[in-house]
């Protein structure tokens, strides 16, 4: 069964069928290619996320990549620059909330990185004049609602960019937005 990297753009939905009239004017991931019938998004990105997304027509494939062993790794621009204080406290743990549930993360793994070379996302993010930004690495094994965006504003720096570039073994390596490949099932995607 056929599964597929996919670079989803930045404000494309992460769906292949338009189910309300307010999601008429956004792009969808059917817009970018000619995927076979029954193919569906292993997980989500929101609209303004951007990234790889990973494609299947196997429900097996999209449970494995899904289990909460899976490593899923984003780059993510912030407000302003963490201390490493505010990193540690990402990599043990925030108690975040989702429709009035408490929970807490598991631990993740935060550091500083260099400024990526990904592709410009096409709609400007304000500039040093609103004062500075700064790049972090974040990797997770779960998932939960906007969880990247809730664990940087809980540390008092909101995201402002937030790019998936890996999950598992696979990564966004030599795509452009819009672009997918063929990649091959694996038997364990830790």
């Amino acid at each position: 069964m056929p599964h597929f990297a996919f670079y989803k753009p930045y404000g494309t939905l992460s769906q292949f069928i338009n189910n309300g009239r307010v999601k008429q004017r956004h792009r969808l991931i059917g817009d970018w290619g000619d995927f076979p019938e029954g193919t569906m998004a292993v997980g989500r990105l929101d609209r303004d996320s951007e990234g790889l997304l990973l494609l299947t027509t196997d429900g097996h494939f999209s449970e494995a990549i899904r289990a909460k062993s899976v490593d899923k790794e984003y780059w993510v621009q912030v407000d302003g620059h963490p201390t490493e204080d505010l990193l540690q406290q990402m990599r043990e743990g925030l108690e975040l909330t989702h429709r009035s549930q408490r929970y807490q993360t598991r631990p993740c793994l935060a550091q500083r990185i260099v400024p990526p070379n990904i592709p410009s996302r096409g709609k400007d993010i304000r500039d040093e004049r609103h004062g500075p930004t700064s790049w972090l690495s974040i990797t997770i094994q779960e998932g939960k609602f906007r969880q990247v965006r809730k664990m940087t504003a809980k540390i008092g720096h909101p995201t402002l960019r937030l790019f998936r570039y890996r999950v598992g073994p696979y990564t966004i390596e030599d795509l452009q937005p819009g672009e997918w490949r063929t990649i091959p099932s694996v038997s364990n995607p830790t």
